[in-house]
């Protein structure tokens, strides 16, 4: 076989092998290493759960630390209530509505709102349960159980966490600004999902 057929054979080949069908997953839970850790794979790799959070941290840091204190506690315990029934019962929010999170978070943000710490408490709990509810049905589908759940909580917990400390210790002039811009551009992604979500 000349060096000509021998690269056209190849070619050929490795062709044949990229247009076979396989198994494929687009949202992979596993990680190899339990169900913790899946939970808290399974929150890092979905952005329609991460940047909703995100947009939680930058409203209550934007408010100030009585914000901040009670989101810390309303946002991970709704996220656990509602993942831990969802695992039981498969009751979840529709995927048809993953883009409201992401619009009315990012909004609130925008937006610079002078909330009460009561509101702020209610989205975010409101935010736990929708979110929470979806998440928990995903990881009882891929097995990961209400320990999964557990991982998910413990992700959503740091992120709040770290988010609303930065925000809260870097908010003056043009900062504040930043946050605010930052907010939008999550309130687009919420935009662009609805219209992808419609199309």
């Amino acid at each position: 076989m000349r060096r000509g057929e021998r690269r056209a054979l190849a070619c050929a080949s490795t062709l044949v092998a990229a247009l076979t069908p396989q198994l494929a997953h687009a949202h992979l839970v596993s990680t190899g290493l339990g169900p913790v850790y899946d939970g808290i794979l399974h929150f890092a790799l979905t952005p329609e759960f991460v940047l909703p959070v995100l947009a939680i941290a930058m409203l209550t840091g934007l408010r100030g630390r009585a914000h901040v204190r009670l989101a810390l506690v309303a946002l991970p315990l709704a996220w656990l209530a509602a993942g831990i029934v969802a695992d039981a019962t498969a009751i979840a929010v529709p995927d048809a509505l993953a883009w409201l999170p992401l619009l009315v978070a990012g909004g609130l943000v925008t937006l610079d709102l002078r909330l009460s710490p009561r509101a702020t408490t209610v989205i975010a709990t409101l935010l736990g349960i929708a979110l929470g509810s979806s998440n928990g049905a995903a990881l009882a589908q891929a097995g990961a159980g209400v320990r999964g759940v557990l991982g998910s909580t413990a992700a959503v917990f740091v992120i709040v966490t770290l988010g609303a400390a930065t925000v809260t210790a870097w908010q003056t002039g043009w900062l504040r600004i930043a946050w605010r811009a930052a907010g939008s551009w999550i309130a687009a992604g919420g935009l662009l999902l609805l219209g992808w979500t419609l199309r």
